[in-house]
């Protein structure tokens, strides 16, 4: 447990007192800073008109953070198959390899990043959803073009993004390390990742079973700080259990503070926050070292949605150092 990676996912969170612009002009300091501390990577989203969560494309988000950082590999967490051509997948991420050497990771997702029907329909040209079968073609499109080497060696890394058993089955399959999505489906983590590590045939991009799982973390030197932190993703949260997570930004700390949830709310999320980590150091490294141990991932990628950019980065300092100094 003592040498596990540790890597962030970063979202262009919206809040009611902060604009997507902000997030933007936060991406190449965060991206600097976690460099130092010796974060193994760093990943970025991909969303569509959904209101907490600015429009960035990830291949433009991952070109402005590695010109401003030398050795932290960046990557898509994910580029969503359904909304591109293949064959342009393969060329911007490939492009992107051959200018930052080794440093460019491939994340493919299965959804469209956005709620809004229109909009997805706008993103594939008028088409309907793409099936599983259609999402199956594209991955193995991309990889195809990949392979052909579209770009100048070195290729990107290409990783599959899961959050279900029947992912899990096509990444195995496909010989791709997964990136799992505990911080959205905690429930499928453990059969998703059995399933993954029994169906894994070792290919080109990988020679055995390599998995990372996304965990919402928030750490602080108390609970009652970590609580205000993560107040705004609870109430998210709490948006998502009802469907209507893509209504409005996340609320500012002191609006989600002063929220009320029902007897109800709080007990559903708290067996949520229970499969996270959030809270002080004594809280959270327990909590991601359980996860790591039960999976047997050799890596996590942190979620840390946080309102004030200080406390996030302080939260994610707080997790590398006291992971590193566990003794177990």
């Amino acid at each position: 447990m003592n040498d596990i990676r540790i890597s962030a996912l970063e979202i262009a969170a919206i809040y009611t007192d902060r604009d997507a612009l902000t997030a933007l002009h936060d991406t190449a300091p965060v991206a600097r800073e976690l460099e130092r501390l010796g974060y193994q990577r760093i990943w970025y989203s991909e969303h569509h008109h959904f209101a907490p969560v600015g429009t960035f494309p990830p291949a433009v988000v991952i070109a402005h953070a590695a010109a401003a950082t030398s050795t932290i590999r960046l990557g898509s967490g994910g580029v969503l198959a359904p909304n591109h051509s293949p064959l342009s997948v393969a060329e911007e991420f490939g492009t992107l390899s051959a200018l930052h050497p080794d440093r460019i990771d491939l994340g493919i997702g299965r959804g469209p990043g956005t709620l809004d029907e229109a909009t997805a329909r706008a993103l594939r040209r008028g088409a309907d959803p793409a099936s599983d079968e259609d999402y199956r073609r594209d991955v193995a499109a991309i990889l195809s073009f990949l392979a052909e080497q579209v770009a100048p060696n070195p290729l990107p890394a290409p990783w599959l993004l899961v959050s279900s058993p029947a992912g899990a089955d096509l990444a195995g399959s496909l010989g791709l390390p997964i990136a799992f999505a505990h911080h959205i489906r905690p429930g499928n983590t453990l059969a998703s990742v059995e399933r993954y590590r029994s169906a894994f045939t070792p290919s080109r991009w990988c020679e055995k079973p390599q998995v990372t799982l996304s965990v919402h973390t928030v750490c602080a030197e108390t609970e009652e700080v970590a609580t205000w932190h993560a107040g705004p993703y609870d109430l998210f949260q709490d948006r998502v259990f009802k469907g209507v997570s893509g209504t409005l930004p996340f609320p500012a700390p002191s609006e989600a503070a002063a929220h009320l949830f029902t007897d109800e709310e709080r007990q559903t999320l708290a067996a949520y926050k229970e499969q996270q980590a959030v809270g002080t150091p004594d809280i959270v490294v327990p909590r991601l070292r359980k996860l790591a141990d039960e999976t047997g991932a050799e890596e996590l990628m942190l979620v840390t949605i946080v309102h004030d950019f200080h406390a996030r980065l302080h939260s994610h300092k707080l997790v590398k150092e006291n992971l590193a100094s566990w003794a177990g």
